[in-house]
């Protein structure tokens, strides 16, 4: 496989796995509404792994089921993606990561690299 190719190939299935990543963000429209409300409110936000994260830890109960039956959503899919495209479960992630703060509307929060809470 030539420098070309494989840069190629490498862009086709970042391509298909931004795609992918994008039909998880459509398919979890019934949590809409709730993840709209509590990032809006500013009690959770995306994370660069690929998922989301309390902003604060006085989060009330129901926020943190959002948080965690999201997550639960985002953590099969992310599964699927990898087997379907022979790759590791952490560059799927990666990926999501990347393109849920991609998404992420400008006041919402999302985590930066050295792991701290900051608005978009």
């Amino acid at each position: 496989m030539t420098v070309t190719q494989h840069n190629r190939s490498g862009w086709v299935t970042r391509l298909t796995w931004a795609l992918a990543l994008a039909a998880l963000i459509t398919a979890l429209a019934s949590y809409a509404a709730s993840l709209s409300d509590a990032k809006a409110d500013g009690w959770i936000g995306e994370k660069p792994d690929g998922y989301i994260g309390l902003v604060r830890n006085d989060a009330p109960p129901d926020v943190r089921a959002l948080v965690s039956d999201v997550n639960a959503k985002r953590r099969a899919e992310y599964q699927r993606i990898a087997e379907r495209q022979g790759a590791p479960l952490a560059e799927v992630e990666k990926v999501g990561g990347m393109t849920a703060i991609d998404k992420t509307r400008p006041g919402h929060y999302i985590m930066d690299a050295s792991g701290r809470w900051r608005r978009k």
